[in-house]
């Protein structure tokens, strides 16, 4: 915020929009905090069967690839009318470097996983895409592209809160992927159509670049 140009750094930009900005001033800072604090934690959550949260999160990172390399240049911004960040194109060395690494990880983690992610690894890179979507001020695409990893959330706040309220649960166990794991779906198939479902989500949220 301190070295980004006012109102865009204090502001979240809204998608399909050219120029609509929600203006929060020094309350973003806690804006930020929680789209950085909420990625991590879902990826975290999203983390339950071998292989299952290091796809969606490879996909995430190569999408915003490309939109930090397109937000950071100030003529492909122009052309497609999106905000231009200055600088951070340098982030898609560091989204290219979590592909890379995803690649790595997931050669020992595909199933049966000899080595698994943990705490340690979903926080990390679940923050890690929170941090790159506040600098690039694609915040709300982070939902978007990152959409399974809000699916499973939703799944486990709207699963505790049933069962708080009503005593009765929505799902036969939260996340989303133990609730298929009860319905007799093979731990491959979830984690298949999962990344499917990642991979379809990044394109509709890249299509925000251009939809303006």
């Amino acid at each position: 915020m301190w070295i980004g140009e006012k109102p865009l750094s204090s502001s979240l930009a809204v998608p399909f929009f050219k120029d609509f900005l929600i203006p929060f001033g020094s309350f973003f800072i806690v804006v930020g905090i929680l789209v950085i604090v909420g990625a991590g934690n879902a990826v975290n959550i999203t983390d339950g069967l071998d292989g299952l949260a290091i796809m969606p999160v490879m996909i995430a990172a190569a999408s915003y690839g490309l939109i930090v390399y397109l937000v950071g240049n100030a003529v492909f911004a122009d052309y497609l009318q999106l905000h231009n960040v200055k600088g951070t194109g340098e982030l898609a060395v560091l989204c290219g470097a979590i592909v890379g690494a995803g690649l790595g990880f997931l050669w020992f983690n595909a199933p049966p996983a000899m080595i698994f992610m943990g705490d340690t690894g979903s926080l990390s890179l679940g923050g890690t895409l929170g941090a790159i979507a506040v600098a690039v001020k694609h915040e709300i695409v982070l939902m978007i592209i990152g959409g399974l990893f809000v699916l499973e959330t939703v799944s486990v706040i709207v699963q505790v809160a049933s069962f708080k309220l009503t005593g009765k649960r929505v799902f036969a166990m939260a996340p989303l992927h133990h609730h298929f794991e009860q319905k007799g779906w093979k731990e491959p198939t979830i984690v298949i159509r999962f990344w499917i479902i990642a991979f379809v989500l990044a394109l509709i949220g890249l299509s925000t670049l251009k939809l303006r």
